[in-house]
């Protein structure tokens, strides 16, 4: 690291000399910043000897000094900031997929700590925490005025305990307290599974784990099948989906892409600015593909939509992104400690940055509430109510079908049966499905 940052001195120095060369106004503009940069950093050292000697309870200097360098960071953007000795390490642990916690990916807006997602199969996530949720108070303290990191620590604590947290959402007329009990946070980064003749390819963070787990599962999937012959489409869902890894989003979006552009990344210099390519193999098999995403699908989220979306590889169903669409980049520090500092804006493969903007899906279709859904439920379906006539006493057979024929028929009818309790459970994804079905129907009758 001191080599580093020698060779990033050494660099300014020389360009300072070739500047000092061509032109002498130049020169004494640099020298008159550096002189007021020079004056706030002696401002900075008096300022702590003062807090040092005068400060009305004895401090912790090096605390103090993370303060300062934290303060310094977050005031860039939401997503710079130290990362103490412990907080690195867990960082690190969290991208192996197992930590503990509640579940969830939060963000800073306006003073308060707003949901980016939950994660599936979390105690946040069963709690009934949402994407876009703020959380104003943790176990009756405001968060209002800490930092992200500082909030985030008050939400830490042993695997076990409970945490009361006090959320605020759209749509509620106040806020209202949630009880989450603290556990060991074992992410699955995807799991896939067959609905029909449709492989549901699920996503929930992008870990070191995520293409592996991915490949393995899809791989499987098919061959549990039949062969993909038997497929007629994949389902990718990337709902409250927070991000992660960008090496891991360009595996993935790799996976379903032949050739092309999958992302760029520009910094502050031309120089530093960079492509990702597909390289040659599809694992679908060029299969029609749907990707699913809503409000809490973030970053590496929105990296793998809007390159699926712009090659026109997919069909992007449901809500806009959240609208993440810079890379952070973690640079260890000495003392073991690190910063997570922005770096690049990244574009999708047509050039668009989605920063504070989102992915705005091809479809647009809303999740119903859950409680719409549970009422339908107490209600009970049509389907529920009606009958057939079948189901009358001493109905006559159907005497042209045959054994197989009907067997058919009923299997078919199941299937659609397990199609319409999809749509109450999961409307989305119902959705999606449905999509699937009508490109496979028109590709047979061609």
């Amino acid at each position: 690291m001191r080599k580093f940052v020698m060779a990033a001195i050494g660099g300014s120095l020389a360009g300072l000399v070739l500047t000092t060369q061509v032109a002498g106004p130049l020169v004494a503009q640099e020298t008159g910043s550096n002189s007021t940069v020079y004056e706030q950093l002696d401002l900075f050292g008096d300022i702590f000897e003062r807090i040092r000697a005068q400060y009305v309870e004895e401090v912790d200097e090096g605390e103090l000094i993370e303060a300062a360098i934290n303060g310094m960071l977050t005031s860039l953007d939401p997503h710079s900031s130290y990362l103490s000795p412990e907080d690195f390490s867990d960082m690190r642990v969290q991208t192996r997929g197992e930590f503990g916690g509640l579940g969830i990916e939060v963000t800073q807006e306006e003073g308060f700590i707003k949901v980016v997602s939950p994660i599936d199969g979390t105690p946040a996530f069963d709690a009934g925490i949402q994407a876009g949720d703020f959380i104003t108070h943790v176990d009756g303290e405001s968060v209002l005025g800490l930092t992200l990191d500082e909030a985030v620590d008050k939400m830490r604590g042993p695997v076990g305990s409970e945490i009361i947290i006090t959320v605020a959402r759209e749509g509620a007329d106040e806020p209202f307290d949630v009880s989450i009990i603290r556990d060991t946070i074992k992410l699955t980064a995807a799991r896939v599974r067959l609905e029909g003749n449709t492989v549901v390819l699920r996503v929930t963070t992008f870990n070191d784990q995520t293409f592996d787990n991915l490949e393995d599962g899809l791989n499987q999937t098919v061959e549990e099948a039949g062969g993909i012959d038997k497929i007629n489409g994949f389902v990718l869902d990337l709902r409250n989906n927070p991000g992660g890894l960008l090496t891991q989003a360009i595996a993935v979006s790799d996976a379903f892409l032949d050739k092309g552009e999958i992302v760029s990344t520009r910094g502050r210099n031309p120089q530093d600015s960079e492509r990702f390519n597909a390289a040659p193999g599809d694992l679908t098999e060029g299969k029609p593909i749907v990707v699913l995403i809503n409000g809490g699908s973030a970053s590496a989220s929105e990296i793998v939509t809007g390159a699926l979306q712009d090659h026109r590889r997919a069909i992007v169903v449901g809500t806009k992104s959240f609208g993440k669409g810079s890379v952070q980049t973690v640079i260890p520090l000495r003392g073991e400690g690190a910063m997570r500092l922005t770096t690049a804006r990244y574009y999708t493969p047509s050039g668009r940055s989605i920063q504070a903007l989102g992915i705005a899906p091809d479809i647009v279709v809303e999740q119903p509430q859950r409680a719409a859904a549970a009422e339908a439920e107490e209600e009970g379906s049509i389907t529920d109510r009606s009958r057939s006539e079948a189901d009358l006493r001493g109905a006559i057979s159907n005497d042209s079908m045959t054994e197989d024929e009907i067997r058919v028929f009923e299997d078919e009818q199941k299937r659609a049966e397990d199609a319409a309790k999809l749509r109450e459970e999961d409307y989305q994804l119902a959705y999606a499905i449905d999509i699937l079905k009508g490109l496979s129907a028109i590709a047979a009758a061609e």
